[in-house]
């Protein structure tokens, strides 16, 4: 992993008491997971579909505060075939009330990532904690001019007339979705590759929609050498494994959210396979093991 970890002594954040990248290989694919930061969120939004007993009592149980969450936010770099991919983008700095996020031009810098070597990004939705990133100075004007922006077609469809009769978010967090959303594809409307259902990015590296979360949301599976690890997105948060029926309320069709999670879930326990996704703690890499009529977290010891 040296190419995606070469030290540059002249930038900011390498002597860091707690790491914020973590890289792996997938067969002969490179992947580094990056902390965009975490954001503070309701703890009431991870489940707006059961008592609130019942999340008291799983947060209880996961020792996490019972009021507000930190959320992490996880992007990932890979490289495939020539090309270097960058999987969401963090939420940017436009945001003074998540003074703790949208880290990733800094990080990127500080593994060494020149972001004008980036030659395709994914994107698992618009959500603002995936596109904000691209929208900052720092990482923006850094980027390539024939940069690919990969997304499902269905989710900037949706964003052009955005729908959250469904969800159950804070105000004013629907309206600066939107907004971020808007100005995002003002932006970048002209490096779109919009597919349908599925699309192969690099070598061994498969983007798919899978509905739900949003109209659009899509995951990535990568492939080598026998291995494979999925990027779930928003897929699946963390009360999602002993909870998958649980609703999030960023959730845009709530009910097709947990039938995604559950089908994901049901293969990747069966495959084996690594999962990383966007808000489990980080890196996120894990394996997923049946519980019962639920599923298990069970963290990857970290490689050394």
């Amino acid at each position: 992993m040296s190419r995606l970890t070469t030290e540059s002594p002249a930038k900011p954040g390498l002597d860091e008491i707690v790491p914020s990248r973590y890289a792996l290989k997938v067969g002969d694919i490179d992947v580094l997971v990056i902390s965009d930061g975490v954001l503070p969120i309701t703890a009431s939004t991870m489940a707006t579909n059961v008592p609130p007993s019942e999340l008291t009592a799983w947060l209880r149980e996961m020792f996490l505060p019972l009021d507000m969450l930190d959320w992490p936010l996880n992007v990932a770099v890979v490289r495939s075939g020539g090309r270097t991919i960058l999987i969401d983008s963090g939420l940017g700095t436009e945001f003074p009330g998540f003074p703790r996020a949208g880290r990733l031009a800094t990080r990127l810098d500080a593994a060494g990532i020149d972001p004008a070597s980036v030659t395709d990004v994914v994107l698992t939705h618009l959500h603002m904690d995936h596109i904000g990133g691209l929208l900052v100075d720092g990482l923006r004007g850094r980027l390539r001019p024939d940069l690919r922006v990969h997304l499902a077609s269905a989710e900037a469809e949706f964003w052009e007339a955005p729908d959250f009769s469904r969800t159950d978010m804070p105000a004013p967090v629907p309206d600066v979705l939107r907004t971020t959303a808007s100005r995002f594809l003002e932006v970048y409307r002209g490096r779109l590759r919009p597919f349908e259902t599925e699309y192969e990015v690099a070598p061994g590296v498969l983007i798919r929609r899978t509905g739900g979360h949003t109209p659009g949301h899509s995951i990535v599976r990568l492939e080598s050498g026998g291995d494979s690890l999925t990027f779930a997105g928003d897929a699946v948060f963390q009360p999602g494994f002993e909870n998958p029926g649980w609703h999030n309320g960023f959730e845009h069709d709530p009910e097709e959210s947990a039938r995604v999670r559950v089908r994901l879930l049901t293969e990747l326990a069966a495959s084996g396979e690594q999962l990383v996704a966007t808000h489990l703690p980080f890196p996120s890499v894990c394996h997923v093991a049946t519980a019962g009529n639920a599923f298990r977290f069970v963290p990857t010891v970290w490689d050394y």
